[in-house]
């Protein structure tokens, strides 16, 4: 196949160890079927894709590699179930998920020639550490990583900073931005920095390791954020994003001017039920349409007496109801917040009124784990941010599908 200059560089280097870095839609997928068919041109290889899931070894590599592997002309035999191709030269190219109980089911791997570790981020530690190192020892296999940043203290910055070290010949590192692979054009960039918030954009396109330590709302600026808005006349419509817990139950009202969130009032209650939160938005926004946004947990979740759910008072009051049938990843949730916090041009997508005084210190307050990605749900900073959050996501979603240019087809003959 014809080979971009980044995805050249790395199948010319032939350190044993390799770690790829690279922005959304450079070509990594692609990059790394290439090479575990490389490796497997000599007779009797065995080489292993892990992905993060099996499910995820489906969709994303199985029908690319049939596919390829049927145009060489290579196809022994065909593994459905299992996922696996025997080569003509008795060759065989198995594609494995790190998922289902752990990463157990990679126990007992044979002895492995080649291995490639894709979304390595996603794909716990201990299944490179404890299986698929200790395979590839007898044979001197090689390995490819290969993912998108998942924030300083991963297991891809682990490998990327084992690249580094001048002083190790046996690994290599390489990093490279979305624009570098060729396939997504410079105007779908710019949409996607105008889209995310600037940390987002610098991980996701960019490659670059995020620090995830520290403040969760990095995005959020009281001097920008907070600003005391008025209205000249009353607003028809209401938004309320609304955390269900009892202790407290948080909603923040908001209303939508312009594309941007204006935060006009807060709702903290302790000791209470949905029922209760009704009464309290009705009282404050009377003859009023409201639009409700909880978390989907509501729909099967009981604070209230008589067997009803949450979502049911909600609607049954006359509320409309948005929520999606799941919960949306945390990390997207907070990043889909920041980006209208400040994007990545720095502008500010949610304004805040001053009196909302517990969102304001919340937003300020709540911070990572240390050393990980998972906020802190012990400081009591979390439940008003994530009851903006709901809203948040459910109306401006960072997630999107980028058209990228079509990739050029393999040659007959693969060859460095």
């Amino acid at each position: 196949m014809k080979l971009s200059v980044p995805q050249k560089s790395v199948a010319q280097d032939q350190t044993r160890f390799r770690t790829v870095v690279a922005g959304r839609r450079f070509g990594k997928t692609t990059l790394a079927i290439r090479e575990i068919c490389y490796h497997a041109r000599i007779p009797e290889q065995i080489c292993w894709a892990i992905l993060p899931s099996y499910r995820q070894a489906k969709m994303v590599w199985w029908d690319q590699l049939k596919t390829r592997l049927n145009k060489l002309n290579w196809v022994k035999k065909i593994n459905e179930a299992e996922l696996s191709i025997v080569l003509k030269n008795n060759s065989k190219i198995c594609l494995k998920g790190a998922d289902g109980a752990g990463f157990e089911n990679l126990r007992g791997s044979p002895k492995l020639n080649f291995v490639v570790l894709d979304e390595v981020a996603n794909i716990p530690q201990q299944a490179w550490t404890e299986v698929l190192r200790p395979a590839i020892a007898d044979s001197k296999g090689k390995a490819l990583f290969i993912g998108t940043p998942k924030g300083v203290g991963n297991f891809l910055y682990d490998l990327y900073q084992e690249g580094q070290d001048t002083t190790n010949d046996s690994w290599s590192s390489h990093t490279f931005t979305t624009i570098q692979g060729t396939f997504v054009d410079q105007k779908e960039i710019e949409e996607a920095r105008r889209d995310l918030d600037k940390k987002t954009f610098e991980q996701e396109f960019e490659a670059t390791f995020v620090t995830y330590s520290g403040l969760v709302y990095y995005g959020f600026k009281r001097s920008e954020n907070v600003k005391e808005l008025t209205f000249n006349k009353p607003q028809k419509m209401i938004h309320i994003s609304i955390d269900m817990n009892i202790d407290p139950m948080s909603a923040v009202c908001f209303v939508i001017d312009n594309n941007r969130i204006i935060v006009i009032d807060e709702i903290e209650m302790y000791g209470s039920n949905t029922d209760e939160l009704v009464n309290e938005i009705y009282s404050r926004f009377p003859g009023t349409k409201i639009f409700a946004y909880p978390d989907p947990s509501a729909k099967a979740r009981k604070s209230s007496s008589g067997g009803r759910t949450d979502i049911s008072i909600l609607a049954n009051a006359g509320f409309i109801v948005k929520a999606p049938n799941k919960h949306m990843p945390v990390r997207d949730r907070i990043n889909s917040v920041n980006s209208k916090l400040c994007n990545g041009k720095g502008e500010r997508g949610i304004l805040i009124h001053p009196k909302c005084k517990k969102l304001i210190s919340c937003l300020e307050r709540q911070i990572y784990k240390p050393g990980t990605s998972q906020p802190d749900k012990d400081s009591g900073h979390d439940h008003m941010n994530d009851a903006l959050g709901y809203g948040i996501s459910y109306l401006f979603p960072i997630t999107r599908q980028y058209n990228v240019q079509p990739q050029v087809n393999w040659s007959v003959r693969i060859a460095k």
